[in-house]
């Protein structure tokens, strides 16, 4: 009698020991989920890891008779495309608003899909670098040989003279790198149909966004 009545306090503690467990690697889960979001949110907020902001209007208000050059640099991880800026480089006013172009053309010979993510340099800068439109993190097919042209609008917040660490910088390096993207074919239509053609690729254009 004895034994049996200690074993159920027992059971009890090991049932509360598995939910609290249980609980935590639920948790856990979520946060590993939420987190890559989250973050990406604090990097536009703030400007970390030189994460521009997308502006809510297009101009900055008010233009200084500052100059500051802005450097365009383009990469490709794993896609081949040829990616490159049209300028590389451009000296504007800081608080102009303005807008460069890339160019992306597909050199393999099937559709590929791309998408590009950016940073600038200095890393502080980033809170100040605007953009108003955008390629980045937009996916885009591009057909085999197909050129794109790619812009992107921009204008440095007037606001940076305020900044001791970036009161006297005098250039900005914008850099961008493409990455591909690969398209999940349908269930049904995984299968290809008798006497078609296996090589074939669903193609979506992708329009250009912020």
């Amino acid at each position: 009698m004895g034994g049996q009545t200690s074993s159920k306090p027992r059971k009890v503690n090991n049932g509360i020991v598995a939910a609290v467990c249980l609980a935590f690697f639920t948790g856990m889960v979520g946060m590993a989920y939420a987190a890559v979001p989250l973050y990406k949110m604090f990097c536009q907020v703030t400007g970390y890891g030189g994460t521009t902001q997308r502006a809510e209007k297009q101009y900055a208000g008010r233009v200084l008779d500052r100059d500051i050059t802005i450097r365009f640099d383009a990469n490709t991880n794993g896609i081949p495309w040829q990616f490159e800026p049209v300028a590389r480089s451009v000296t504007i006013k800081i608080g102009a608003t303005t807008q460069a172009h890339y160019s992306a053309t597909n050199k393999f010979d099937r559709p590929i899909t791309g998408r590009a993510s950016f940073n600038v340099q200095p890393e502080m800068a980033g809170a100040y670098f605007n953009k108003v439109e955008c390629f980045c993190f937009t996916d885009t097919t591009l057909k085999p040989g197909e050129t794109l042209d790619m812009p992107v609008v921009f204008y440095v917040d007037p606001d940076i003279v305020n900044v001791p660490e970036l009161k006297d910088l005098k250039t900005i390096t914008l850099s961008y790198t493409m990455f591909p993207v690969e398209k999940k074919q349908p269930v049904a239509s995984s299968a290809p149909a008798a006497g078609g053609n296996t090589n074939k690729i669903s193609n979506s254009e992708a329009s250009l966004g912020g």
